[in-house]
């Protein structure tokens, strides 16, 4: 599944980033590596972008890059 369709207190674990080089780069400086959980805890009122939890860090992505990310869903 795609990072965008994790819904509020879902996670899922990232399996792959499929974002030019400059952008995947700067993802994995945010801490957004590969086996890494991440936590989806807002969505704005027109659903882009969603703020995203990840190692005590809160990011916004919108949705043309969330679509990228290749995500494992966690069941809780």
């Amino acid at each position: 599944m795609k990072l965008n369709d994790l819904t509020i207190g879902k996670k899922g674990k990232i399996k792959k980033i499929n974002l030019p080089l400059p952008i995947k780069n700067r993802l994995l400086d945010l801490g957004l590596i590969e086996e890494n959980v991440i936590t989806c805890t807002l969505i704005s009122p027109f659903e882009d972008p969603k703020a995203y939890k990840i190692n005590d860090t809160l990011i916004a992505l919108r949705n043309k890059e969330a679509k990228e990310i290749e995500v494992e869903k966690i069941n809780d």
